[in-house]
């Protein structure tokens, strides 16, 4: 066999190989196939996994995933129902149901992700707009924040904090009302959207500053109503406590007394017994009750303008003519009208 001969057969077998390599092609499970020739899809999408042919060289695989696919959209600052700008962050899930509808709209899944980008965007946007921040953080409508409403309803009008508004929705209706939207928008790029989810909702950078000093401040105001409170109670405590001790010293007092009268009166009729037993007891006990009152009546610069008759001085004068008697010089001199003074009677 000549050298030509054998490089046409080389040749031929070559050109055959690749004829039907070209020819043949493989479907995986996870993969569907929009055959195209000269760049227009051909036949029905290849959804089956399995060995298939085409037309070699002139038509086209072109596989298209049909696994659950990832989209996660890039957190974007959007206003509330309230006026607050959040920075959202939203997640979803879908997968391509018409191969061929999707391919003649994106043809690609850089497309796709890209036409999701502005869907679920505007809708998210959409639906933020219609909704207080509290349905959107809220995942329940039934909950009550006890706590907080308990604190709330008693210094709203003191404190000026906001108050909860009633939930009627709910992060999960508001998810839904974006997923209902957006799925209807994306079927016609023969996509399913299979489920959206919020990922992070927080308030603007912009605006987070100001926001934690007015919560700080609402606890702050909280926390000092509660320990003028406290230091009211406290106060009060102390003057019970006051008020007590001196219902108690009183109490005590006015029974120190009643025994400290009634040993007085003992005593005052133990002494009325034993001094009116003679006559000179009588006389030694009135000298000594008057003895024991002159201290009293008497201070260092007193001075006293007395009867002769006074009681005052009836041991006095006894004194003064017993002393005359006994022929001794009168230590007083009484006349009618008698100045005595302390210091002359010691």
């Amino acid at each position: 066999m000549s050298t030509f001969k054998k490089l046409s057969t080389l040749a031929v077998i070559v050109f055959f190989a690749s004829t039907v390599k070209d020819a043949l092609y493989a479907v995986s499970e996870v993969e569907q196939v929009i055959i195209t020739q000269f760049g227009k899809p051909v036949g029905q999408p290849v959804v089956n996994a399995g060995l298939n042919i085409k037309l070699p060289f002139i038509q086209q695989v072109n596989a298209i995933d049909k696994r659950v696919l990832e989209w996660d959209g890039e957190p974007s600052d959007m206003p509330t129902k309230d006026k607050l700008y959040i920075s959202v962050d939203l997640f979803a899930r879908w997968r391509i149901t018409d191969p061929l509808q999707y391919f003649l709209r994106l043809r690609d899944e850089r497309s796709a992700q890209s036409r999701l980008d502005d869907i679920l965007g505007s809708e998210t946007r959409n639906a933020v707009a219609k909704h207080e921040l509290i349905e959107i953080i809220r995942t329940s409508k039934n909950r009550e924040p006890t706590q907080d409403a308990l604190l709330l309803n008693e210094t709203e009008d003191e404190l000026k904090i906001g108050v909860l508004v009633p939930i009627k929705k709910g992060r999960k209706l508001v998810e839904q009302e974006i997923f209902k939207a957006a799925a209807e928008k994306v079927q016609v790029f023969g996509i399913e959207l299979l489920d959206i989810r919020f990922k992070r909702i927080n308030y603007n950078e912009s605006v987070r500053p100001k926001i934690y000093e007015r919560m700080v401040s609402e606890r702050r105001q909280i926390a000092e109503r509660f320990l003028s409170e406290g230091n009211g109670e406290a106060a009060r405590i102390r003057g019970d406590r006051v008020r007590d001790l001196n219902k108690i010293e009183s109490e005590a007092y006015r029974q120190v007394e009643e025994i400290r009268g009634q040993a007085d009166a003992k005593a005052a009729e133990i002494y009325a017994r034993a001094y009116n037993q003679t006559p000179q007891s009588i006389r030694l006990y009135e000298f000594t009750r008057t003895m024991q009152s002159y201290p009293t009546i008497i201070s260092d610069n007193t001075t006293l303008v007395l009867s002769t008759h006074s009681d005052l001085l009836k041991f006095l004068n006894g004194v003064d003519v017993e002393q005359e008697e006994a022929g001794q010089d009168s230590l007083f001199e009484l006349e009618p009208s008698t100045r005595l003074a302390k210091g002359d009677l010691q």
